[in-house]
């Protein structure tokens, strides 16, 4: 089966190193005010939480539709992917 994107084979792995800087980011942060981090971690868990359900439910309809594996994996993983950028995105504004 030939490769769909032959430009860059890493880049759908790209976001594995954004995930990392986002979660070293958020470690700093927690760790300069600890008097926040209680309920920082649970909207932190929280969110992650949201993201795995929406990302199953949408995976899993997907499969039950017939969808290939790669389109449910790319269902699955979308919504981590919206948030880790979205994280990225608003620690880099401040």
């Amino acid at each position: 089966m030939a490769r769909k994107n032959t430009i860059n084979p890493f880049a759908p792995y790209a976001w594995l190193a954004e995930a990392g800087w986002v979660f070293a980011m958020h470690s700093a942060q927690l760790w300069a005010d600890p008097t926040k981090a209680g309920t920082r971690l649970i909207s932190l868990g929280a969110e992650k939480q949201r993201a795995f359900a929406e990302g199953a439910m949408k995976a899993g309809a997907a499969a039950m539709r017939g969808a290939s594996p790669e389109t449910v994996a790319k269902l699955a993983m979308a919504p981590a992917r919206r948030r880790v950028r979205a994280n990225a995105r608003k620690i880099q504004t401040g």
